[in-house]
């Protein structure tokens, strides 16, 4: 398990990280989650030591990170980090080669890769010249090559098609079944509650939610049911303790607990047919929504209170 602990961060008077702290379990795939600015990539830094924390703890099963153990990850960067003019499948061989294969084992890993990223075809041809979405393809070859123990990716979905996606999100699902550790930061909210097991959500510097993907989306917003019968349902709205979020004719989803939720269907039932009753979880976006919101409350909250001490005191 990889852990980050206490960890804070501070370039000048900016305060870009702030105790933070959460896990990434051995095989799971983590989503990290936040705004622009909001932290990921300098969090990913730390723990790939590029980039040294002011305070706090980054450990792999329980031992402090050190150099030794870093190299035995595997990363990919935003930006693009690999050699524009060198031949794809060259390139993939020589950075195995410097994580320990021989050459031969070496080409072997950059082609096998090369063809379970759908790329073998541009084998021989300089990375430069590939669209966008393929050096992309390249890149997540170039961060498992070594098949790293722990692996950590920033943005590996960005500019990259379905299909695209669909591919990588395979290699990252097959790593993390070999026991690995997995974090990967994302925009793209819809993929990552499609393949993440766990979701850590990072607001200004620091974390605002973190769990399993289900849990989280049971713990978040108001519990919610659709129903649809065969007679219109307006009269939902009028019962104490409902909520209703979306009415169209015969169909409503609506918030009440759980309690409340079955006084609605037995009422239903009392009144006709119910084609369907179920529980509808949040999704991650709204989720992010709403824990983003409620932390600007909050942070707004003690600016105003601060002001407010300062001119007391005054």
């Amino acid at each position: 398990m990889l852990e980050l602990s206490g960890v804070s961060r501070s370039f000048g008077d900016r305060r870009a990280l702030d105790d933070v702290g959460f896990t990434v379990r051995r095989g799971r795939l983590t989503g990290f989650v936040g705004g622009n600015g909001a932290g990921k990539t300098t969090a990913m830094r730390i723990v790939l030591g590029v980039l040294s924390a002011d305070a706090g703890t980054v450990t792999l099963d329980g031992r402090e990170l050190d150099g030794a153990t870093r190299r035995t990850f595997g990363y990919m960067p935003e930006e693009r980090g690999l050699y524009p003019r060198m031949k794809v499948a060259e390139q993939l061989a020589y950075l195995a080669r410097l994580r320990g294969f021989d050459r031969a084992g070496a080409d072997r890993r950059a082609r096998e890769l090369l063809d379970r990223l759908d790329v073998t075809e541009r084998a021989d041809d300089r990375l430069d010249s590939l669209s966008l979405g393929n050096q992309q393809r390249v890149q997540v070859a170039a961060s498992v090559v070594h098949d790293p123990d722990v692996l950590i990716l920033d943005e590996p979905f960005s500019g990259l098609d379905p299909m695209a996606v669909d591919v990588v999100q395979s290699v990252l699902v097959e790593h993390a079944a070999g026991g690995a550790p997995v974090l990967f930061s994302s925009h793209q909210l819809d993929v990552v509650e499609r393949l993440c097991d766990d979701v850590v959500i990072i607001a200004g510097g620091r974390i605002v939610a973190a769990g399993d993907r289900e849990e989280l989306r049971a713990r978040h917003t108001e519990p919610r049911h659709r129903l649809r019968a065969g007679t219109d349902l307006g009269w939902v709205r009028d019962v104490p303790g409902v909520h209703v979020v979306e009415l169209a004719g015969a169909e409503v989803l609506f918030e009440a607990d759980e309690a409340t939720a079955q006084r609605v269907l037995s009422q239903a039932l009392e009144r006709g047919t119910v084609r369907e009753f179920a529980p509808v979880r949040p999704r991650l976006a709204e989720i992010f929504r709403e824990v983003i919101r409620d932390e600007a409350q909050a942070q707004a909250a003690a600016a105003t209170g601060r002001r407010g001490k300062r001119g007391v005191a005054a």
